[in-house]
């Protein structure tokens, strides 16, 4: 039987890269002495619902290299390393299109404005004829995505974590309980 007070961490360990991995990826690798923090592995209920708000708000910045600045950010939060440069993986490059192009529709609107119809492409031919058209809709658009995502995820994270805990403390005093009532009844029928 599992012990329940370590399955969400077990679960998590399962999908989370070696610390030596992420230690010697060729793009943290500069990071050198920062990796070794014992706080950005540990996962707890401040570092775990943190890593979600680094790397979900990471995850719609429309920038190259998000892996990166959400590895910074989780380095200076001291916050789950592994877990917010996993999340920015929301963003891939079968979903990056229909996403940016949904936070451009959301930043229009935000703004007042009609939304263009346009093929989202990030090369530098589309980077100089469109952006300039769209950037501001499009960057606040994912600023919106990027702060609900980041609020959302941690929100409910802790909420999860809570009730694990709230579990987990139903069931040890039922155990306890169940403990002094087999005592109690082997002690009197005791010899």
């Amino acid at each position: 039987m599992h012990d329940p007070q370590i399955m969400p961490k077990r679960l998590l360990k399962r999908f989370m890269p070696e610390h030596h991995v992420i230690r010697e990826h060729k793009h943290l690798r500069w990071l050198g002495a920062h990796l070794h923090d014992p706080n950005l592995w540990h996962l707890n209920r401040k570092s775990v619902p943190g890593a979600f708000s680094v790397g979900l708000f990471m995850a719609f910045v429309p920038v190259p290299f998000q892996m990166v600045l959400a590895a910074i950010a989780a380095i200076t939060a001291r916050v789950n390393l592994p877990i917010s440069v996993a999340l920015v993986w929301i963003t891939n490059p079968l979903t990056m299109g229909p996403i940016f192009y949904l936070a451009y529709k959301v930043g229009s609107l935000a703004l007042g404005q009609v939304p263009q119809d346009i093929e989202f492409a990030f090369t530098m031919e589309w980077m100089t004829s469109q952006l300039e058209d769209i950037w501001a809709p499009f960057l606040l658009g994912c600023l919106i995505f990027s702060s609900l995502a980041s609020l959302t995820g941690n929100l409910l994270i802790r909420s999860l974590w809570r009730l694990q805990v709230r579990k987990n403390w139903r069931l040890r005093v039922e155990a306890r309980r169940k403990r002094r009532r087999n005592t109690q009844q082997n002690s009197e029928s005791g010899p």
